[in-house]
């Protein structure tokens, strides 16, 4: 009788233990408490607690005394899922700095390079792209699309990332810069490299059809990559031929491709560029909506301003920039040539897209120079006025400016209506895209040019068309930040508040969230986001950057790691 009181004394002290050491006890990594959770599927938003365990969900609900080595408190904000840029131009910036601060301070942990693609590259093409990103001092090791992930993972970036595989990257590394066809043998050489970039983990095919040398691509010829891709389960987006005059037939030739090569499409920042077009937005939304209800897997991606940026070569046709830059300029410095091309800038062209002719010099603002002399003298200035200044016509201004500075010039371009933007955010298969890189406001950067959507875009979507003038719910805008880019481009386990999914969560005041860059000031970040995890490690504490880089390369459905054969 002694020996079980001894024992049963004996266990009730163990019990006693093993409570004490539960009440301190560490069950998760990270606990994200009383949040009003917004989960990505666009249902009404729900308070409740969230549980991270490494990079994973763990649980939603509440958690009484559980602890946690973080503990976070989320009272009053909204919590999400991380948000995606579904367009962004970061392919070389994450390389020069990770931390990708001007996107993670808007909640942003997905950057999808895409439009174009720094691979897979020939030595010649890693030349011209070198030579195009010198001020950003990276060295362009790799060659395949592998290579590029796992370099710029090893690099350390503070978002999560994946690239599309351009086919004019692939024309480029074949045909080089000039206006040719393929080849039946050039073109079976160009299908081998999406498909081996598929493989490598491309999320499908992608291209810039208004710029030299995509432009010259016929519609059989990406048709025929696009299937490549189909075959990997990618998908196919784009700039398509005209957001202008030719816009309904360029949605069509993209419609086109997809049926054809048997994949889904999505259109890169959707928008009816230049006055006369704008009422074809209509009859754009309508078409894609009809092919939808027929189950068509069509979608797109926008920006949230009325104007667009891209360069100089944007104003010029498209014949005289054939080969490149240098040929470009040698053909300008010709007499006759120049005289041809002024002419054929002064005209609302049909067969090449003029956006300096839609936009007029009063709308075009320049912003990137090389030349130290002209940024003093022109960044931040109308068109108009450097003309005026020059005592020049408009036309020649961008021609010698573009001969001068060494480069095409980045340029502003005033071309949408605002009541089009709201329109576009209303449609439930549109996502946003920043069409930008992702820089710090910080040293040299400051002395550059930037169209404010590079810092602003997701706090614009979310201060000033969800809280101030309520074109979408703010559980629509998350879903479309989140679970619909998600799904569009096959990407598991992301873009939701779930146990199992990844700890991608952005945490932030509804109230305040807001963008501040502007056109005359673009170096400004947003405000309102307070906290944000990659991975389940914070990156945004606060308000500030930490300067975590838990971000990792994603691969598309396509991948085949190299250990398979």
């Amino acid at each position: 009788m002694n020996r079980l009181r001894t024992l049963n004394t004996f266990l009730a002290f163990a019990a006693s233990l093993l409570t004490t050491y539960s009440a301190f006890a560490v069950n998760y990594d990270v606990l994200i408490r009383n949040g009003t959770i917004y989960d990505g599927t666009g249902a009404p938003p729900y308070k409740a607690d969230i549980a991270i365990s490494g990079d994973r969900l763990s649980a939603i609900g509440s958690f009484g005394q559980d602890t946690a080595t973080l503990v976070v408190d989320a009272s009053g904000l909204a919590v999400t899922p991380g948000f995606f840029n579904v367009m962004s131009h970061a392919h070389v910036s994450l390389l020069a700095d990770g931390r990708a601060m001007s996107d993670v301070l808007q909640g942003v942990t997905f950057e999808v390079l895409s439009e174009a693609s720094l691979s897979p590259l020939s030595d010649t093409a890693a030349e011209f792209w070198a030579a195009l990103f010198a001020e950003e001092d990276v060295e362009l090791s790799w060659r395949t699309v592998d290579e590029y992930l796992k370099t710029v993972e090893a690099s350390g970036v503070a978002p999560n990332f994946a690239t599309f595989v351009s086919a004019a990257t692939v024309r480029v590394n074949v045909l080089g810069m000039d206006d040719v066809d393929p080849t039946p043998e050039q073109l079976e050489l160009m299908k081998s490299q999406v498909g081996q970039a598929m493989q490598d983990g491309a999320l499908g095919l992608t291209d810039a059809l208004i710029y030299v040398p995509g432009t010259y691509a016929e519609t059989e010829e990406l048709v025929e990559l696009a299937k490549v891709a189909g075959q990997y389960g990618g998908i196919y987006t784009a700039h398509i031929r005209s957001e202008g005059n030719k816009f309904i037939e360029a949605i069509d030739e993209t419609l086109r491709i997809g049926r054809e090569a048997n994949l889904p499409v999505k259109i890169h920042h959707l928008k009816a560029a230049g006055q006369p077009n704008w009422d074809k937005m209509d009859t754009a939304i309508a078409r894609i909506n009809a092919l939808r209800d027929e189950g068509v897997a069509v979608t797109a991606d926008m920006y949230t301003y009325v104007a667009g940026a891209t360069g100089l070569d944007a104003s010029m046709p498209t014949w005289v920039q054939a080969g490149g830059y240098d040929k470009w300029v040698e053909r300008l410095k010709d007499p006759a040539t120049r005289a041809r091309v002024k002419e054929e800038m002064a005209v609302n062209a049909q067969d090449w897209e003029n956006i300096g002719f839609l936009a007029g010099p009063d709308g075009m603002i320049l912003l990137e120079f090389k030349n130290e002399e002209l940024k003093k003298k022109y960044m931040g200035k109308t068109l108009t006025e450097v003309a005026k200044e020059r005592g020049q016509d408009y036309r020649d201004t961008i021609i010698d400016l573009v001969i001068e500075d060494g480069s095409r010039v980045g340029t502003v371009y005033f071309l949408m209506s605002e009541e089009n933007l709201k329109k576009q955010i209303r449609q439930p298969w549109v996502m946003f895209g920043s069409d930008a890189d992702a820089p710090a406001a910080e040293g040299k950067t400051l002395e550059g040019g930037s169209h404010p959507r590079t810092y602003g875009n997701v706090a614009r979507l979310l201060g000033k068309y969800v809280r101030e003038e309520q074109v979408i719910t703010l559980q629509e805008a998350v879903r479309r930040l989140t679970l619909l880019p998600a799904e569009t481009l096959h990407v598991p386990a992301r873009g939701r508040l779930a146990p199992g999914y990844f700890a991608d969560v952005a945490i932030f005041d509804p109230a305040v969230i807001a963008d501040k860059a502007t056109f005359d000031d673009p170096h400004q970040y947003s405000i309102g986001m307070v906290h944000v995890l990659v991975n389940g490690v914070p990156v945004v504490s606060n308000g500030a950057h930490t300067g975590a880089t838990p971000g990792r390369a994603v691969r598309g459905p396509g991948w085949k790691p190299a250990s398979e054969g």
